[in-house]
């Protein structure tokens, strides 16, 4: 399960990399909204952290 967990998190990772920073990069908007993708994409990463940190603290091994 632990395997399924951090695969799936890996490809979560790698979607929102893709998905969240190439408009950040490569947008033609204006820099407000490069800027407000940014902290969007900023908190996803924030909260995809927090959520897996618990996992594994959660599922530690003594």
């Amino acid at each position: 399960m632990k395997t399924v967990f951090y695969i799936f998190m890996g490809a979560v990772f790698i979607l929102v990399t893709f998905f969240g920073l190439g408009p950040v990069l490569l947008a033609d908007g204006s820099l407000n909204e490069r800027i407000l993708t940014l902290v969007v994409v900023i908190l996803i990463y924030l909260l995809l952290g927090w959520i897996t940190l618990g996992y594994v603290k959660k599922n530690r091994q003594k």
